[in-house]
């Protein structure tokens, strides 16, 4: 097996018992390589309420001709995902990892998104 592989049967395993709502939505995480993506999703219409990724993050940062880190790219996401989240008047979420440790990236995006003021 993979490791890849691995991930995915995590994140099924995970996936039967985590169900979002219109609400309480399911705050899903993907990392790739350079980004992270975070968005909250309503399954029972099977529809994204907000998103938000480290695309737009990492243009504005490279502005500025500075190293950031990965890490700390994935805490901004965190911040724009709950400023969004209050904006539809969503304060309490389901956390999904997607398999992924609650490690580095993960767990920096979470923390300020609970900073932000979602609760989960």
């Amino acid at each position: 097996m993979t490791k890849i592989n691995k991930r995915k049967l995590r994140h099924l395993r995970i996936r039967k018992k985590i169900i979002g709502t219109p609400e309480v939505p399911r705050l899903s995480v993907f990392r790739s390589n350079k980004n992270i993506y975070a968005q909250l999703i309503d399954d029972k219409s099977t529809a994204t309420i907000v998103s938000a990724s480290s695309l737009k993050p990492l243009k504005s940062k490279s502005e500025e001709k500075t190293k950031v880190s990965k890490t700390d790219i994935a805490g901004l996401v965190g911040e724009t995902l709950a400023n969004a989240a209050a904006a539809k008047k969503i304060t309490k979420i389901v956390f999904d990892r997607s398999g992924y440790k609650y490690h580095g990236r993960v767990k920096s995006l979470a923390e300020s998104a609970r900073k932000g003021g979602l609760k989960f």
